[in-house]
């Protein structure tokens, strides 16, 4: 693959988008890319949009829990205090972020994606409900710390063919 060669990445919208300039004529976002299952693939990208049309977008229509195809080329740093990042050319959102039933959830809540898992965090308690993107349920981790044991032991039932 060439330096000049456009690279197609899939991942998770995980917080708010911004304008890149005062103008609203680019965007930036981060991109959680998980390509496989295992959390230590995971990879955390910086995005610029440059297109006006495409950043308009970006900062009005995309909302945190999307998940995306990017495509574009990949600025790698040139020295240690340079950033890499993914020029984005082109987007596409692949399945919009879960919807709650009641909106005045999200005073007291915040439902995030880790990953493949949608996470379920209330205001007035430690406790993690954690689901898969269909909606299955995993389980309650007592604290935030323990979601990585949960998902851990959830895959692990998965993989030997248990519910």
């Amino acid at each position: 693959m060439a330096a000049t060669d456009p690279i197609v990445l899939d991942g998770f919208l995980d917080e708010e988008t911004v304008p890149g300039d005062v103008h609203g004529s680019t965007a930036r976002f981060r991109l959680t890319v998980s390509p496989s299952d295992e959390r230590t693939d995971e990879m955390l990208l910086p995005c610029s949009v440059a297109d006006s049309e495409l950043a308009h977008a970006v900062i009005h229509d995309l909302v945190p829990g999307d998940k995306l195809r990017v495509t574009g080329y990949l600025r790698l740093p040139r020295t240690p205090d340079e950033p890499m990042w993914l020029v984005v050319t082109t987007l596409a959102v692949l399945e919009t972020a879960p919807q709650l039933s009641d909106p005045a959830a999200f005073a007291t809540a915040v439902i995030e994606r880790c990953g493949p898992y949608v996470c379920w965090f209330e205001a007035d308690t430690t406790e993690v409900e954690v689901f898969t993107e269909g909606g299955d349920w995993v389980g309650t981790a007592p604290e935030p710390n323990d979601l990585g044991e949960l998902l851990e032991a959830f895959e692990h039932r998965q993989a030997a063919g248990g519910e």
